[in-house]
């Protein structure tokens, strides 16, 4: 309301600041007007305006999207602290790291420094709100002379960055002016609204994969060490208004109990302030657990880490809610009924983008100044978190030795944690840890530093606890996944060190954090030649290259049994459904920064026989339905309707040689279509009798077969959920098989007799091609890199 009376012009603004430029002026239309989205230039000239018009605020651009836009941050704070925000930030790496800070000087910068407390938006496209709310936010708290907005300039440093995700902005901006007044009017884009991974943009803060979360990583997060990083999110329409932290259970062990509980307060003090202000359906401790770090960088490093949840309308269109769409049942709570964590419900209603922003900015204005009044606290607290970090003695150590199969993987796990801020070790001799010894290279983590409680979630086995709504009933359903132990998902040997030892160490120089220019030691040529393009699977120690000097031609030693072949570039192309896959977008990532050439190819190229001289395709996650059919019915415009249908054509491809790669529940769509005769043995079970929700499993490899090259017989592999087949005698190779026992290496599972024994990855010759089944994601979330190794090596069956 506060909002609306301001772009009124009802209230009267100080004659101090008569030139800081109004949002409506500069956009053309009051923010939050129904049916205006912002474009994401005006955004940041908008912002770049306000400093020539204030001294209470600055603006830096971090970095470039994947697309090329700015990414900017402003931060506001008092002029006297503009102007000095260097000291302020020395204060902040200080507390950052207790060994470097004794407690009598903590406390001189615990009195002396400021609360950093970061807000970040939209990184989410659809999810809209935020970024208007940061526009009229930002004027508001540099125009409007009121107490607490004062504290809140004396107290903090804000960082306020208008969105994570630029190029989203843009992208949901163009397709609803394109919509405007038709029946798709509101409606998500028929493309991913970020260039690669669309919404697993915030399953990023771990791997670090995309330009962004690299950008905001090391320019913000690992700079400014923020006490608070609050995320803006909305959620569907027919439940809660808004959400709020404390969080549900599980939270990860790993996040110190301090940063839990503040992560509490904050929360609750947020859902008591949109309370005070007449706003109803606040709910908290609902729907969103404190698991997986992918979500939560800095509760790793010594922050609280908030996310509201608003209800959206339909983008920038209003909504009108009936009482009987109000949902009945939600995680944690239900939205038509009162309880303790959802005291107000909201039955009904018009619900508009104005709605959302009114709510936005009270939480802002309660995040900021609970952290002004609770400054000192937040110093103490974030330097006490490090001090408990650098006392860790379980475990003591992790060592990474130096021989390993795969030296590119093992570098990637050591530059992402790099990346992260952990401190990393290198031999200068031979050494003995554990009982074991290790030779001179080996790296070594020591717990006792600021982000050990990040080297430990990321190296460690997770066990995922087994929740259920009820005693016997059905699986709670974890927010996102239940594992991410990097050492199962790259390939790479970590020891865990309990006892202290002495070993001759230095510092590791800085990893060279470019997994587009991935390089591997010893077999491989060191130039820029085509087999880098052709078959990065083979880093390792082995199968070795060989390169014939009198031709240039490069040779691989085959499994065993094979003759060796020259290398040839294969012909790649990537289905792309109607419907935006994230899958296949993580697909696209992954070739493009392992160097492979590939295409794309819509339903129509592979029905019409456009396929031009691709000889792999490869069909990404996604269920058969939308495989074969695309949208359904009238949900999106003529022009981006339509599927694969029976996919009678791939048969053809199949006669001519081609090879058709098809990942986890796509599988179901191959199998339905080409008449493949294996069967996936967990199809239609309930979610009592097998349940998988993002887990490590444990895998056995037929090393003697082609799509094996280069990997050990034992692996892991990603399950979510995804199927496992029987494959009678004849029907194809099992080239991956579930052991019948110790099936689950990282996470959570149950029903795992269902897997005992059966079928992972199947090569199944059809013609004179092959379907290559996986039964599972090998490319997820560029984590997996030994399935990396699986699905590069298709791209060559029958070319050894």
């Amino acid at each position: 309301m506060l909002g609306r009376l301001i772009l009124a012009g009802l209230l009267m603004l100080p004659a101090a600041y008569p030139a800081v430029p109004a949002p409506a002026a500069h956009f053309g239309h009051p923010i939050g007007a129904d049916r205006k989205l912002l474009d994401w230039e005006k955004v940041v000239s908008y912002f770049n305006a306000l400093p020539k018009a204030s001294d209470r605020i600055v603006v830096k651009e971090i970095g470039k999207s994947s697309e090329g836009r700015p990414m900017i941050a402003a931060f506001i704070s008092s002029a006297a602290t503009i102007k000095n925000l260097d000291k302020y930030r020395e204060i902040q790496q200080r507390l950052a790291d207790p060994r470097k800070t004794t407690l009598q000087q903590a406390q001189e910068f615990v009195a002396n420094g400021k609360a950093v407390v970061m807000i970040t938006c939209s990184i989410h496209a659809t999810e809209v709100a935020s970024t208007h709310t940061a526009v009229e936010f930002a004027y508001r708290l540099l125009t409007e002379d009121k107490p607490k907005f004062r504290a809140i300039l004396d107290n903090t440093i804000f960082i306020l960055v208008p969105s994570l995700n630029p190029d989203g902005v843009d992208i949901v901006t163009k397709w609803y002016r394109y919509t405007l007044g038709s029946q798709w009017e509101g409606t998500a884009p028929p493309e991913l609204y970020q260039k690669y991974i669309g919404h697993d943009n915030n399953r990023d803060w771990y791997i670090f994969s995309q330009a962004e979360t690299q950008n905001v990583v090391k320019q913000l997060h690992n700079v400014w060490h923020p006490q608070i990083v609050y995320d803006v999110h909305q959620q569907g329409a027919y439940a809660s208004r808004i959400f709020f932290p404390p969080w549900l259970d599980p939270i990860d062990p790993n996040i110190d109990p301090i940063i839990a509980q503040e992560c509490n307060s904050f929360g609750a003090g947020m859902a008591t302030d949109l309370t005070a202000s007449g706003r109803k359906g606040v709910a908290i401790n609902a729907i969103y657990d404190f698991w997986n770090p992918s979500r939560h960088y800095q509760a790793y490093h010594g922050g609280l880490r908030l996310l509201s949840e608003s209800a959206s309308a339909n983008l920038a269109t209003p909504i009108e809610v009936k009482p009987s769409q109000i949902q009945t049942r939600a995680l944690g709570y239900n939205p038509r009924e009162r309880s303790w964590n959802h005291l107000e419900p909201w039955l009904g209603g018009k619900w508009t983008l104005r709605d959302i922003i009114d709510d936005q900015e009270v939480a802002f204005e309660s995040c900021l100044y609970q952290a002004a009044m609770r400054r000192e606290d937040l110093l103490r607290n974030f330097y006490e978190v490090g001090r408990r970090a650098v006392a860790r003695m379980s475990p003591y150590a992790w060592v990474i030795p130096f021989e390993q199969n795969d030296m590119g993987a093992s570098t990637q796990m050591l530059a992402t944690l790099d990346f992260g801020q952990v401190e990393i070790e290198k031999a200068s001799e031979a050494f003995e840890a554990g009982g074991k010894q290790y030779g001179k290279g080996s790296y070594v983590i020591r717990a006792q530093q600021p982000y050990s409680s990040w080297a430990k979630t990321l190296l460690e086995k997770q066990d995922y606890p087994d929740l259920r709504q009820y005693p016997g009933g059905p699986p709670k359903q974890p927010y996102d996944v239940t594992a991410q132990t990097l050492p199962m998902l790259m390939g790479v040997k970590v020891d865990v060190i309990t006892t202290p030892f002495t070993a001759k160490l230095e510092r590791a120089s800085v990893f060279p954090f470019v997994p587009d220019k991935q390089r591997a030691s010893g077999v491989m040529p060191s130039t820029d030649t085509d087999i880098w393009r052709v078959l990065p699977a083979l880093w390792g120690n082995s199968p070795g290259v060989f390169r014939d000097t009198s031709t240039g031609d490069f040779y691989v030693q085959p499994p065993e049994g094979k003759q060796m072949k020259l290398l040839t570039r294969p012909n790649i192309s990537i289905f792309k459904s109607s419907v935006p896959s994230m899958d296949e977008g993580w697909t696209r990532w992954l070739l493009e920064k392992f160097g492979f050439a590939f295409g794309s190819m819509d339903f129509g190229d592979i029905n019409e026989n456009r396929t031009g001289s691709a000889r792999v395709i490869i069909f990404p996650d996604q269920s058969p339905r939308t495989i074969a059919e695309g949208y359904q019915g009238d949900s999106m415009p003529p022009a981006y309707r339509g599927g694969l249908g029976k996919g009678d054509q791939l048969k053809e491809y199949l006669e001519r040689g081609a090879t058709l790669v098809f990942f986890n529940h796509a599988t179901d769509y191959a199998i339905d279509a080409l008449g493949l005769k294996v069967k996936n043995v967990v199809k239609g079970l309930s979610n009592r009798e097998f349940y998988s929700p993002g887990s490590i499993l444990n895998c056995k490899l037929d090393t003697r077969h082609e799509l094996a090259l280069g990997l050990p017989e034992s692996i892991h592999v990603w399950s979510e959920g995804s199927p496992a087949w029987d494959v009678p005698e004849g029907a194809g190779t099992v080239v991956a098989r579930y052991p019948e026992q110790g099936i689950l290496a990282s996470g959570w599972l149950l029903g795992e007799k269902y897997l005992a024994g059966k079928a992972a990855v199947v090569d199944i010759p059809v013609g004179k091609g092959h379907v290559v089944l996986f039964g599972m994601r090998p490319q997820y979330r560029a984590q997996s890199y030994q399935t990396f190794k699986l699905l590069f090596n298709s791209f060559l069956l029958g070319k050894y």
